[in-house]
């Protein structure tokens, strides 16, 4: 199983970033999928995730600003980052579920000036 993320960058304060995380070698509607992340000396936090049903959670900080949403025609899931702030800045990870197993992609740097 490989998840591939893309997508980060630096953006200034109110700004908006996508993140996408292509999957391979799972089937990829049959799981729970989401986004992690990570600031550092922090310790990593469920910013969504998303079933494969299509249930949501969000972490309570994201809410209303962050939506997550998955292509499993593409094996791709992504996030939608708007109204960024500084504290958004982190290492973004996806992450799938699926049966017994968990996978992790590589990350990808978010940064928001201020």
């Amino acid at each position: 199983v490989q998840l591939q993320a893309s997508g980060g960058g630096l953006v200034q304060t109110g700004g908006s970033l996508r993140l996408s995380c292509a999957a391979s070698g799972i089937m990829f509607s049959i799981n729970t999928m989401g986004w992690y992340r990570q600031a550092p000396g922090k310790q990593r936090e469920l910013v969504a995730h998303i079933g494969s049903v299509g249930s949501l959670k969000y972490a309570d900080s994201v809410k209303g600003r962050f939506t997550i949403s998955r292509d499993n025609a593409k094996n791709t899931l992504y996030l939608q980052m708007n109204s960024l702030k500084p504290a958004d800045t982190s290492v973004y990870y996806c992450n799938l579920v699926q049966g017994n197993g968990e996978y992790w992609g590589q990350g990808a740097q978010v940064t928001v000036s201020s």
